[in-house]
């Protein structure tokens, strides 16, 4: 028997909630510690996740030694490290595949299975492995794994076909050591790039992004200890601001960066949603029923498609249509089959959801088909009448740290009920994300 969180919703949420450090700035982060030699990279406000714990597992089953503690982690990269990752890691999560770049800089060859992660399409690693080649790497898919070595990769100017933040940052982790210059040209514009810049350059690396999409690396042949800081995550700062929209209740989140989530304070003021923004903190305040609105997924700064199945979410409950157009995933209308079971009125018209607001939501048992699609689940759960039973808990906690706990403080009644572990609580434990090595 499996965990599922319990809501009894109808709560308007009142309160303050600081946000967690970015999952999407952590794991670049932690991968580019493998460019160290000998060296220690420190990371603060790193968030306690199922993902950050997989990655740390991976970190060390190649060699390294990584302590986290408090959100925060240390991570020591010896001389020696391997370049061969282990399948079960890997094929827990898609971004397992930022440390292929890492590898080949580092030690000239990685053998990685094709990585895992959520059902949310295809999500191919194409644009990772053309950029590589194109710097000197030679690469085999042998029994669904990649085989990549080089004798030494060379800097050159590589033109992203789709600005992949995954791509931009593998690529960009690989040219820190090679010959001349790489230049990056369409690339990935979201904050967590620059967070990785930042990291890379306290580490010694040549790297220049100045935010038009083109970035400068210029290969050096070490790095040395650093330390790093990761940003606010905008995707969980921007699911409580929903969570109190889809409520009608006040929340303020703190500890955010205003203009990383511009484009949902955007459509929720076009819906007629009240708000306060300051320096580091929103607030969201009751109001009026919001207004059925339009929108378009696009990579940053457009409107994140992390954030399509949450705004979803809290558009069922608007006076009017909504329509959300996905141009990022072709599968991410997951979470539309059990939105309507609890009374939503969604219709998928090609890569188009047509959402017809009703005036209220009623519980129901539903399953997270991925992260997003969880928290998506979680919010209408909290604004519908009666219980709701929200199940595969473990896709929410990959990127939502203590977020039953967080609700609660925010007066909701949610709580986390473990299944039958064998040990009466390790279902809860596991689902976290928590672990007795890492702590935190």
């Amino acid at each position: 028997m499996e965990s599922k969180m319990e809501i009894i919703g109808g709560k308007p949420l009142r309160g303050v909630v600081e946000a967690q450090g970015a999952k999407n700035a952590s794991l670049p982060v932690m991968a580019a510690a493998l460019l160290l030699k000998d060296s220690t990279l420190r990371i603060s406000r790193v968030p306690n996740l199922l993902d950050v714990n997989t990655m740390a597992d991976l970190l060390r089953s190649l060699g390294a030694e990584v302590s986290f503690s408090n959100h925060d982690m240390e991570i020591h990269t010896p001389s020696d490290i391997s370049w061969e990752t282990p399948p079960d890691l890997v094929r827990k999560m898609r971004a397992s595949s930022l440390v292929l770049g890492p590898l080949l800089a580092r030690c000239g060859k990685a053998v990685m299975p094709l990585p895992g992660g959520c059902s949310i399409g295809s999500r191919p690693i194409d644009l990772h492995l053309k950029g590589l080649t194109k710097m000197g790497a030679t690469i085999e898919l042998v029994h669904g794994a990649v085989h990549a070595h080089t004798s030494g990769l060379t800097g050159c100017r590589i033109y992203l076909d789709f600005p992949s933040v995954g791509a931009t940052e593998n690529l960009m982790m690989a040219a820190v050591f090679a010959r001349g210059e790489t230049v990056l040209e369409n690339t990935a514009r979201e904050p967590e790039i620059y967070n990785l810049v930042e990291a890379l350059k306290s580490m010694g690396a040549q790297v220049e992004a100045d935010g038009t999409g083109v970035i400068r690396i210029q290969g050096v042949d070490a790095l040395q200890s650093a330390e790093s800081r990761i940003i606010p995550d905008r995707i969980e700062a921007c699911t409580y601001i929903l969570a109190g929209a889809a409520t009608n209740g006040e929340v303020t989140v703190t500890g955010v960066i205003p203009n990383h989530i511009d484009s949902l304070l955007a459509k929720l003021e076009e819906a007629g949603a009240s708000l306060t923004v300051k320096e580091s903190e929103v607030t969201i305040h009751p109001s009026p029923r919001l207004k059925g609105v339009s929108l378009k997924t696009l990579p940053y700064p457009g409107f994140p498609t992390d954030l399509q199945p949450q705004v979803m979410a809290a558009l069922c409950l608007a006076q009017g249509t909504s329509v959300i157009q996905e141009s990022v995933f072709q599968s991410r209308f997951l979470h539309v089959s059990e939105l309507n079971k609890m009374g939503a009125k969604i219709d998928i018209q090609s890569n188009s959801a047509i959402i017809t607001g009703v005036d209220r939501l009623t519980g129901a048992d539903v399953v997270a088909t991925d992260l997003r699609a969880g928290a998506a689940l979680v919010i209408a759960g909290l604004a519908a009448v009666d219980s709701t039973y929200v199940y595969h808990l473990g896709h929410i906690f990959r990127g939502y740290e203590e977020m039953d706990r967080k609700l609660t403080a925010l007066g909701a009644d949610v709580r986390v009920l473990a299944g039958d572990s064998g040990d009466g609580c390790g279902a809860e434990k596991n689902v976290r994300g928590s672990s007795p090595v890492l702590g935190g």
